[in-house]
């Protein structure tokens, strides 16, 4: 990208926050699972993805293609408030891709034995009657298809993909992909005038082998054609079948981006030459085009490029989405020494007269909004949404202004499913992200992710302190500013000892001491066969630096198990000082459906031991996620399942020590405290129109009695990556 336009790019996005940088954004007002729309017969409990979306032409229904249960979904999207299951038609082979002409959908499928014998159909759905019309024999394995802007051709992407496990994965491998074109009729395709555009010879990286990967058309009946293992970009007339252009797609240099996975996320190496390998890609006009940069054999770029259609780069953006990704607590760590946020999807929709640019990263599960500018000029960053977990297939419908992304990661184990969210234009402010960090001395944003606790400072309203848990090597103590919006993370300390990060740590909670300082529980896994860890309670400094580490005594240690320390709050201050743990679940000492509340008095050394009661849940387990003292003797904990969705339950419970005695540790007789039930926070999490998060971990209330709770994202592995900062002000009794 030239510098002038890098600088002038810069100074827009960090100079205001997202939610201020348009009059009307998206806000996303629903989320429907895949497995919803699957037939009564079909086995809901297995896989069910939807990866490829396209909506009919009056924008009420979606399409999308399921490769996991061999068939095509359909979603009513009249009410886009409320989505409904609207039917599923299953195919042969494992579709791909599809996309919507008039009343018909055309929908790609992989039907190949094995690597090495390719094949694929095209199949013709009529989408009212919701059944298969027409087949087409493709000769070769689809990816991507698209339909002309005219309705004359079908072009579709035959990949012939290669076998990772051969040769580990290195290419060329015959046969060679090609992108087929087929003429359309009235009633569907012209099978018998199908024809082949050879794409071999074009690409330094393996000319027998193109590989090509995505496939878009422009008004003029062009397609533009990545061919990403390869890493080159085509452009095929199709009326002609010839191919006009073609070019590499490039590298790039990052600096001050993670290439190295080691749990910790360090914003500080260069990363040179990295290849480009572009997966999907979108016409902007008829002259420029933008890719999604993913990777494949190699690095990716971990950036979005617009090219001119001479091969020209006109912008590139750099580090860009790293640093987005950060900055949102999506980066995902462990993909550090790969593809980083990994985008994937790309798409461009016009919406009030503006052009827009959706980018989808995969692995960070996120799509960032971007608006062209023009040729010549740098986009200008929008908004960043919440998607699912691993976002793909990206659909704008401008008539009726709205965005919608399929989410492809599945695990009917966890209970967090493959689902498409919707997203509706809307008046401003952005209500995503709803905490983000600031710069930090470097100049690159303030790490963070997997917030497991929050304590409030005791005298500034609005000042609050989070911490992170054991998805990262090394915890942090983060300060938060809560008085703003979205709330932003300003500062980070590390958890210390002896001067040097304190390792083999799992901070699940944090709560401030009055002569300034902090308590952190560390919960501790006496379970794993190697590198066992204990609970811990630890006193550390302002700076984070540990002062004393406080062990369980035997009798509580021996019985204890993996779900241990979870939540600390303090009571009392100098020789009065009370430090109380909620431990997460029972433990082998403990009744059915009772977990521990521990009591600590700092002055003595003494523990003392109260049960808590735990609620039912018909999946899953029940267990204790916070505790915060708001009075001498009140508490409030977090009480929920480990369940997302409509399985899940969140509550926050108010529970009174009055009059109680904590027994001594180990003994047989343990008083059981009382509790009410304060807010059901399902609904709060519902209220964000995605799925109910599993994991709401920290819960405190500030110095002028505002109540906030947030969950905790898991680090991005495994999850959405989300997290919901929630704002719930004053708690009545």
């Amino acid at each position: 990208m030239r510098s002038s336009l890098r600088i002038a790019f810069l100074a827009s996005v960090f100079a205001l926050p997202a939610s201020a940088q348009a009059p009307q954004v998206f806000h996303r007002i629903a989320t429907i699972e895949a497995q919803r729309m699957l037939p009564a017969d079909r086995d809901r409990a297995r896989r069910s993805i939807a990866e490829i979306v396209a909506a009919t032409p009056d924008g009420n229904t979606l399409v999308y293609v399921d490769g996991d249960q061999r068939g095509i979904g359909f979603v009513d999207i009249t009410d886009p408030a409320a989505p409904r299951p609207a039917g599923f038609v299953p195919l042969e082979g494992d579709p791909t891709s599809v996309t919507v002409r008039g009343g018909q959908a055309f929908a790609v499928a992989d039907t190949s034995p094995d690597k090495a014998n390719p094949s694929g159909i095209v199949a013709v759905v009529d989408i009212a009657a919701r059944r298969v019309t027409q087949s087409c024999a493709l000769g070769g394995q689809p990816d991507s298809t698209a339909m002309s802007r005219d309705g004359r051709f079908l072009a579709v992407v035959i990949e012939n993909e290669r076998n990772e496990q051969l040769n580990r994965g290195a290419i060329p491998q015959l046969p060679p992909g090609n992108l087929t074109i087929i003429p359309t009729t009235p009633q569907g395709l012209d099978c018998n005038a199908l024809r082949r555009v050879d794409l071999t010879g074009l690409a330094e990286v393996a000319p027998t082998d193109p590989e090509p990967e995505f496939v878009d058309i422009n008004g003029r009946g062009e397609a533009v054609v990545t061919l990403q293992e390869n890493n080159h970009i085509a452009i095929v007339d199709l009326a002609s079948g010839r191919v006009t252009a073609h070019f590499p797609a490039g590298r790039v240099t990052l600096a001050q981006v993670d290439g190295r996975r080691d749990g910790v996320i360090r914003p500080t190496q260069t990363l040179e030459n990295l290849v480009r390998e572009p997966d999907a890609v979108r016409w902007l006009d008829d002259d420029r085009f933008v890719t999604a940069n993913e990777g494949d054999m190699v690095t990716g770029s971990r950036g979005f490029t617009i090219f001119r259609r001479d091969g020209a780069v006109e912008w590139d953006s750099g580090n860009l989405l790293e640093h987005l990704a950060i900055r949102i607590g999506h980066y995902p760590e462990a993909r550090s020494g790969a593809r980083g946020n990994e985008p994937e999807g790309i798409e461009v929709g016009t919406f009030n007269g503006q052009r827009l640019i959706f980018v989808g990263s995969e692995r960070a599960s996120v799509v960032s909004v971007w608006r062209d500018e023009g040729p010549g000029r740098a986009p200008s960053f929008l908004q960043v949404l919440p998607a699912g977990a691993g976002p793909e297939g990206l659909l704008a419908v401008p008539a009726r202004g709205l965005f919608v992304a399929a989410a492809e990661a599945d695990s009917p184990e966890t209970g967090l499913r493959s689902a498409l969210s919707l997203y509706r234009l809307g008046d401003g402010p952005a209500r995503y992200p709803t905490i983000e960090s600031m710069h930090g001395p470097d100049g690159a944003p303030i790490p963070w992710g997997a917030l497991s606790g929050l304590a409030a400072d005791r005298s500034a309203p609005g000042r609050l302190f989070a911490v992170t848990d054991s998805y990262y090597a090394e915890a942090q103590i983060l300060t938060v500013d809560a008085t703003q919006t979205p709330a932003r993370i300003t500062a980070s300390s590390t958890v210390t000892r002896d001067g040097q990060p304190a390792r083999n740590l799992d901070i699940e909670g944090v709560a401030t001491r009055a002569g300034g300082g902090f308590w952190l529980a560390s919960e501790g896994n006496p379970e794993r066969e190697q590198n066992r860890t204990q609970n811990l309670l630890l006193r550390v400094s302002a700076s984070g630096a540990i002062e004393q580490e406080i062990a369980l005594p035997e009798a509580l240690a021996v019985p204890a198990t993996r779900f241990g320390l979870e939540g600390v709050t303090v009571t009392g201050e100098g020789a009065e000082e009370t430090v109380w743990i909620a431990v997460q679940r029972e433990w082998r000492d403990d009744p059915r459906g009772h977990a521990k509340l521990l009591r600590y008095r700092v002055a003595t050394g003494e523990w003392g031991v109260l049960h808590y009661p735990l609620g039912t849940t018909p999946a899953g387990w029940m267990g204790l996620s916070e505790i915060t003292a708001v009075a001498p003797d009140r508490f409030i904990v977090i009480e929920r399942n480990n369940q997302w969705g409509g399985a899940a339950i969140k509550r926050l419970y108010e529970v009174s020590v009055a009059g109680l005695t904590p027994a001594a540790p180990g003994a047989a007789q343990v008083p059981v405290v009382a509790k009410r039930l304060l807010r059901d926070v399902v609904p709060d999490l519902a209220a964000t129109g995605g799925i109910v998060l599993e994991k709401l971990e920290g819960f405190t209330v500030d110095a002028a009695g505002d109540a906030f709770a947030v969950t905790d994202n898991d680090g991005v592995q495994g999850t959405s990556g989300e997290t919901q900062f929630l704002r719930l002000g004053r708690l009545t009794r």
